[in-house]
Order: C-alpha cells, then structure tokens, then sequence
C-alpha cells in the first residue's frame, strides 16, 4: 500500500513540475504565433506522455513520437535566438530575469520618462546622432557588448545625455547604457543585427541587435543625417516617430513594466520637440541605405 501511495506522490510531483514548467513558459511568450507554436508543442508532447504510460498503442506511440521529434527540430531552427538567450540567461545564473521578477535598480519612475523624451527631443532637433539603451529587466552585463565603453554610474538627467552625445566627445559614437534612473556607462559598441542591412544604418541596426538579444530592453536611436526617431524593441523597429509617439511608447513599455501606472496627461507638456516631415523620412532612407555600405561594424555611426 505505501509503495502504492509513493508512485501515486511521485506521479502528482511530475505533473506538478510540468505544469509549472509550462506555465512559465506561457507567461514569458507574449507573441500570439509563438504561443500558438508552443501550445500545440506542448500539447503533442503531452499525448505521447499519456499514450506511453496508459495505452498500449505501440504504432501510434512511433508515430507521434516522430512528429515530436520533427517539431522539436523544427522548433530549434525557428527558435534559434531565444534559445541562445534562454542559455546565456542561464550561463550566467540570471534566474531573476528568468523568473521576470526585475531587480529595484531597474524600476524606472516618471521623471526617467520625461527625461528621456525631453533629451530625444533636443537631440532631434540638432540632429545629433544618439543611442540610448534602456535596461528594463534584462540585467545587461559588459560581456553582452562588444565593447563595455565607459563606466559613469551618474543619476540620469537630461544635460548630462546631451553633453554625451555632443559630436567633440570621446564617447558621442557609442550608446549609453540606462538602468532606471541611473546612466551606468557610455560609449558601449552594441552587438548588430543581420536583418535589414542594406535598409538601416549602424546605429539601427545595433539597436536591432541588442534588442534581439534580449527582449526586455529598449532602444532609442536618434538620426544624425535628419533627427528621425526610432525606438527598437524586442527586435522590432519603429520609426519615425514623433516624442510625443515616443513618449506613448515609453509609457507602456516602462510604465507597465515597473507598474508606476504613469498619468500620461502630466507628462505631455515635455513632449512637444519634434515633428517628423515625410520628406525627410524618405532622404533619410536613402542617405542611410547609400552610407551603411562604408561604415565600420565596430563604430557606431549613421
């Protein structure tokens, strides 16, 4: 009878484990095809579980075992890039990130949106090339870059980012690095990205990159040629966009992230810089296709 009841324990444990397991995996897809994907790989995982251990069905049992099998494949091929991340996550013992539970030191508050909208603002206007890494979550370390850059481990404000980025510095060609309200380094050459590489220039194709690479940070690119935005997130470029359109951005993307439930009407005033004109979206365009040809991959550059 009790080895009844230890077989019985280690059964509910297992499907225990597995529906945590899966859960996991569910809350940290937010792409609908991807869950779509996941959902029925988890659900032929789960038949050929229950096949082998209730039915007799040896037949059915192969076959179902190949299309796991198949899938499984299939899956590491289209899921190539998470499942790097999922290892390097794990290589360096992130289980915070992981787990999604952010550090405090990557809690952003209100003023750390106004301060960006308002230096992209002024940025656009002079047209000044800029590239500003926001850390929500994902804990980025100096071996995720190329090249660290300099340590600052300044408060964030907005003087100090437009004094970085001024073309007679040392450090105006790389990125800065943000975590909540804290500028951590500047001048970091960030990892590029193989899409788009004749239709981008470097700086957005770093901002690709990283943002490829890891899903909770964000990328604000500014444009030296004509002052366009741009924001990249999760791989995924939008531009151009206005810092009022930036700010829309920034408040779902930080806001809900750090749940600080930001009023949007108290930040509105601070977002009135920039207006993006079609024709210089489209010079922009061609200035960006025909200069990223000469551009170094270690320099980042328009």
């Amino acid at each position: 009878m009790n080895f009844w009841g230890i077989i019985n324990l280690k059964l509910l444990l297992d499907v225990l484990f597995a529906t945590g397991f899966g859960l996991l995996l569910f809350s940290r897809v937010k792409e609908q095809r991807t869950l779509w994907l996941l959902r029925g790989y988890l659900f032929l995982v789960s038949s050929a579980w229950f096949i082998q251990r209730y039915a007799y069905l040896p037949l059915t049992s192969k076959l179902i075992d190949a299309v796991v099998l198949a899938c499984s494949l299939s899956l590491a091929i289209l899921w190539q890039g998470e499942l790097r991340r999922l290892m390097e996550l794990l290589g360096t013992g992130r289980l915070a990130v992981l787990l999604g539970n952010p550090p405090k030191e990557f809690r952003a508050t209100s003023t750390t949106i106004t301060q960006l909208v308002d230096t992209a603002g002024k940025l656009s206007q002079n047209r000044r090339g800029a590239l500003i890494v926001v850390d929500l979550g994902s804990d980025l370390r100096p071996e995720d870059f190329l090249y660290s850059g300099t340590n600052i481990e300044a408060q964030l404000s907005t003087d100090l980012l437009i004094n970085l980025f001024a073309t007679d510095t040392p450090l105006h060609d790389g990125a800065v690095l943000v975590k909540g309200n804290k500028i951590i380094s500047a001048g970091v050459i960030l990892p590029l990205s193989r899409q788009g590489i004749s239709r981008y220039g470097t700086r957005h194709l770093a901002a690709l990159g990283i943002t490829e690479r890891f899903d909770r940070c964000i990328c604000i690119v500014v444009s030296e040629e004509t002052g366009t935005l741009s924001l990249a997130n999760q791989g995924k470029l939008e531009r151009p966009i206005t810092s009022s359109r930036l700010q829309e951005l920034l408040i779902n993307l930080i806001g809900n992230q750090n749940s600080m439930g930001t009023s949007k009407s108290s930040l509105t005033k601070n977002a009135s810089y920039q207006k993006t004109n079609p024709s210089d979206n489209i010079i922009n365009d061609i200035n960006e296709t025909g200069s990223n040809k000469s551009e170094s991959l270690t320099k980042i550059k328009d």
